[in-house]
């Protein structure tokens, strides 16, 4: 009778490691359709984390050249809190949105790199151009701001994403 339960056990153990069977013998269940169709619609769905944008005026580098296109990827939590420990903008918090900057533009013209130097040395109308832009994008999910014609008051959007009248 010992004979018999030690194989019984052996028999349990070889199939309990089937992976298409449960210990009774039974096929193990199918994968739930909700999530193939959840894995479906995720690969589909792609959050976008770039934004181009056109500067009104331009960065002029130390050589005169001047970089007007660029991108700005979304800000994470790590870049809004690391520029609160820098020293700049505890002494100077206006100095917040610089550094901010700084970190999150991704590229503009040719240049190798992106710091908050570039940002410390842009025009005031191209900085408030970025300030507002990283607002929308960050905040409100998209590059188009609503604004009002001062001819006719009529409400419209417009994007600031860099494009020009007619581009798609």
């Amino acid at each position: 009778m010992r004979r018999s339960a030690v194989r019984a056990s052996a028999t349990d153990t070889a199939t309990s490691t089937d992976p298409a069977a449960d210990p009774a013998g039974m096929p193990a269940p199918e994968p739930a359709p909700q999530a193939e169709s959840a894995a479906r619609v995720a690969g589909q769905q792609r959050l976008r984390t770039e934004f181009e944008f056109e500067l009104p005026r331009g960065y002029v580098d130390e050589s005169g050249t001047v970089h007007r296109t660029g991108s700005m990827r979304l800000a994470t939590a790590r870049d809004e809190l690391v520029p609160l420990r820098d020293v700049r903008v505890q002494e100077n918090p206006a100095y917040l949105s610089v550094v901010l900057l700084g970190r999150v533009i991704s590229r503009l013209g040719t240049l190798p790199m992106v710091h908050d130097g570039v940002v410390e040395n842009m025009f005031a109308s191209d900085l408030a151009f970025l300030q507002d832009f990283y607002r929308q994008v960050n905040a409100e999910g998209h590059t188009r701001a609503g604004v009002t014609c001062p001819h006719c008051e009529q409400p419209f959007e417009v994007e600031l994403a860099g494009s020009r009248l007619g581009e798609s």
